[in-house]
């Protein structure tokens, strides 16, 4: 990977591909979970490809103290202009749905349309329910066992499963999380427990937007069909997409499935036609 110095930070990055720029924005401190969209023809053919690595995971710079949602969007116009890049598509998934999002409220001259893959809403009710792993996985971080914590955080939100298809797609993914705990717990964690997004800011988000959320995320959990209606029912220019056989894991479990729903949703909102 490339690596560009930026307002004092360093961001790990690669460019793929060529036609309507698309910034990835990978999920959390799962820094390398676009990896297989990279490779695949529906995108990489017609679309130049911008994956990069978060502050505080993979080889980017890490900062101590509050890092919140607001700034991780900053990172992301930030590097889109130092590629020279005026205007992209724009792809969050989980937390980096909650980042997309803010991009777009802050820069809207910068966002010409957005994909949310199963954004982490935190006001659909589920949330006080079904996300009791939570509290274990912090319990296992604050007792130093950093394996344990990922390892029941993504239980929790991929379902038990998840191991064997994470490691076969993608084999250092796990350690590279473990690695990147404590950005997850020390950063991440809190900066979506104070990141308010309410129907008043959905409704300023007018760029098309494509909420994704998996076949069996919606099997799993109610919360991955709370948060999608949630998207349905707020955002003015939203339209559904479904991922076929796939968990929370989505671009590595089903990556042509994601890249071809993608590709299509691109295409008719392309940059030659201006919103």
């Amino acid at each position: 990977m490339d690596r560009a110095e930026i307002n004092g930070l360093a961001f790990q990055y690669e460019v793929h591909g060529n036609g309507d720029p698309v910034l990835l924005i990978h999920p959390g401190i799962f820094a390398d979970w676009f990896t297989p969209l990279l490779r695949e023809p529906a995108l990489r053919r017609r679309y130049r490809l911008v994956h990069y690595h978060r502050v505080g995971c993979g080889g980017s710079s890490r900062v101590t103290g509050p890092l919140s949602v607001a700034q991780h969007a900053a990172h992301g116009r930030a590097l889109l202009h130092h590629l020279g890049i005026a205007r992209a598509h724009v792809v969050g998934h989980s937390s980096s749905g909650n980042v997309a999002l803010q991009l777009a409220l802050d820069s809207p001259d910068v966002v010409q349309s957005l994909a949310v893959l199963e954004p982490a809403l935190m006001s659909v009710p589920s949330v006080a329910t079904s996300r009791a792993f939570m509290g274990e996985a912090i319990q296992r971080y604050r007792a130093g066992d950093r394996a344990g914590a990922v390892d029941t955080f993504l239980r929790g939100t991929c379902g038990p499963g998840y191991r064997a298809v994470l490691d076969r797609v993608l084999p250092d993914a796990f350690e590279q999380a473990v690695a990147d705990a404590d950005t997850f717990f020390q950063q991440e964690v809190p900066a979506l427990q104070q990141w308010s997004f309410g129907p008043d800011d959905a409704s300023r988000v007018m760029q098309p937007v494509l909420a994704v959320v998996g076949s069996r995320s919606l099997e799993l959990d109610p919360i991955w069909g709370e948060r999608h209606e949630q998207l349905l029912k707020w955002l003015p220019h939203v339209e559904p997409f479904v991922v076929p056989n796939a968990t929370h894991l989505l671009e590595v479990e089903n990556p042509s499935g994601v890249a071809e729903g993608l590709a299509d949703f691109f295409a008719r909102h392309s940059l030659s036609v201006l919103v």
